[in-house]
């Protein structure tokens, strides 16, 4: 098994995380056209239940009617 030659610093090792660290983001978000709400990108809307301007899902407000 491999062993390192010299003791890595602190500092090293906290400038190799921070760039690991730095590149992560949140996902991104836009609004739905159909009713507006704040939704994941690439997904289909969990209120009104429209992808791509097509009915794909049950949106909630259905799924409380029907209850």
């Amino acid at each position: 098994m491999a062993t390192p030659k010299s003791r890595v610093s602190h500092s090293r090792t906290h400038k190799r995380k921070s760039e690991w660290i730095g590149g992560l983001s949140a996902p991104e978000t836009t609004a739905c056209p159909h009713c507006g709400e704040v939704i994941r990108n690439y997904t289909a809307c969990g209120e009104c239940g429209y992808y791509r301007g097509r009915k794909v899902l049950k949106g909630a407000s259905e799924s409380e009617k029907e209850a």
